[in-house]
């Protein structure tokens, strides 16, 4: 065998090992069949929440050794092949299974990314705000584009993508938005988007046709589960209920019962604008506990989540992504040096190459500043 395939061949089976580890390989044959005898027992759904919450469980552990067993079988499959073809002097063969190799390699270090996805939060579902900063009209505009291209991305991830509230631009896009995304790692994903979003094009609003620079910021944080206990003290929050309206088709909100929640001790400030006044104050308490365990999560791992600690105002020196329209085509990540020229892909929600290249270099330990130096 080549010493290329050499190569790709070591790094499936590093990929497997790291797999294996975190599904703890050797007793998941035995959690499985624990689960099945739970799920046969016809009391289960007495509790339907608890009943929810293991067959998520379970499906979760089904679907991880799928996925191990799927591609230690490729694996074993294709080096076969390369035997096989070898020995019958079929270069056809050969080179159709190591191209097989080459993007098995590729699908078993994205399975070992997510199964890095071991934080605290990381599988939780997870809230996405989005606000325009400095630019007016423009950085309406590119709030409009990256709500597009979030939710692109995660219907591509076949998450559930649930608009909680939004506030229409005065002249075009929107001043901000707030989604609650529903999904296996939804917040392990997402919380390295967390920070100021860097727009350069040539204005669709400027006749004389001139570059401008927009700026939005970025804000992630876990859906808390309920068995989470955040105490919040019920002098320490005022709650009011307005009249909103949304931005048109099938955003359309004309209601009174809007609820916005601010909490005096931190300043963070909530809202929910999609239901009625209960579920919308039930809805926007969640949110804001939610908030305060970013925070308390912050504090605990402050290296991985600098970016949430250091987001800053949504303008010139905070930002952590550019993307450029014009003179040239590149989206680059400020912290990793990531890069890609495929603007279009990345705005339409492409976006996995960026989140991976952030997410292997915080589980690596290096801080942003070294990554950024390296």
């Amino acid at each position: 065998m080549r010493a290329e395939m050499t190569n790709v061949v070591g790094a499936i089976e590093k990929s497997l090992a790291l797999l294996a580890k975190r599904l703890n390989y050797e007793t998941a044959p035995y959690r499985l069949e624990e689960f099945n005898a739970i799920i046969e027992d016809p009391s289960l759904w007495d509790d339907q929440e608890r009943a929810q919450k293991l067959m998520r469980d379970r499906q979760l552990l089904v679907d991880a050794i799928s996925i191990y067993e799927g591609i230690k079988q490729d694996l074993s499959d294709n080096l076969e092949m390369i035997e096989l073809g070898e020995l019958e002097e079929d270069l056809e063969v050969v080179k159709d299974a190591e191209n097989a190799l080459k993007a098995l390699a590729k699908t078993a270090g994205e399975k070992e990314l997510e199964a890095l996805l071991d934080g605290e939060a990381d599988s939780n579902d997870t809230f996405l705000e989005i606000n325009s900063g400095a630019g007016g009209t423009e950085s309406c505009d590119w709030a409009l584009m990256l709500a597009r291209m979030y939710v692109r991305w995660a219907e591509k991830k076949g998450y559930t993508v649930e608009l909680q509230s939004e506030t229409a631009g005065e002249e075009a896009g929107i001043k901000s938005a707030s989604y609650k995304i529903t999904g296996h790692n939804a917040y392990g994903w997402l919380k390295s988007e967390s920070g100021v979003h860097r727009l350069v094009r040539i204005s669709p609003f400027d006749a004389a046709a001139k570059r401008h620079t927009s700026f939005c910021s970025i804000w992630v944080y876990p859906v808390v589960d309920d068995n989470i206990d955040i105490e919040v003290n019920p002098s320490d929050i005022r709650l009011d209920t307005y009249r909103s309206s949304g931005a048109g088709g099938q955003h359309v909100n004309t209601t009174d019962s809007a609820v916005r929640i601010t909490h005096f001790p931190t300043g963070i400030v909530v809202t929910s604008s999609e239901k009625s006044q209960h579920q919308n104050r039930d809805i926007a308490m969640k949110a804001l506990k939610s908030r305060l365990y970013q925070m308390e999560l912050d504090r605990r791992n402050a290296a991985i989540n600098e970016a949430h600690d250091n987001k800053g105002d949504a303008g010139w020196g905070n930002q952590i992504r550019s993307y450029v329209l014009q003179p040239y085509q590149m989206v680059k990540d400020l912290r990793t040096s990531y890069e890609t020229s495929d603007t279009k892909g990345v705005l339409d929600g492409d976006l996995d190459g960026l989140m991976a290249a952030t997410l292997a270099m915080n589980v690596s330990g290096k801080s942003r500043a070294d990554a950024k130096g390296e």
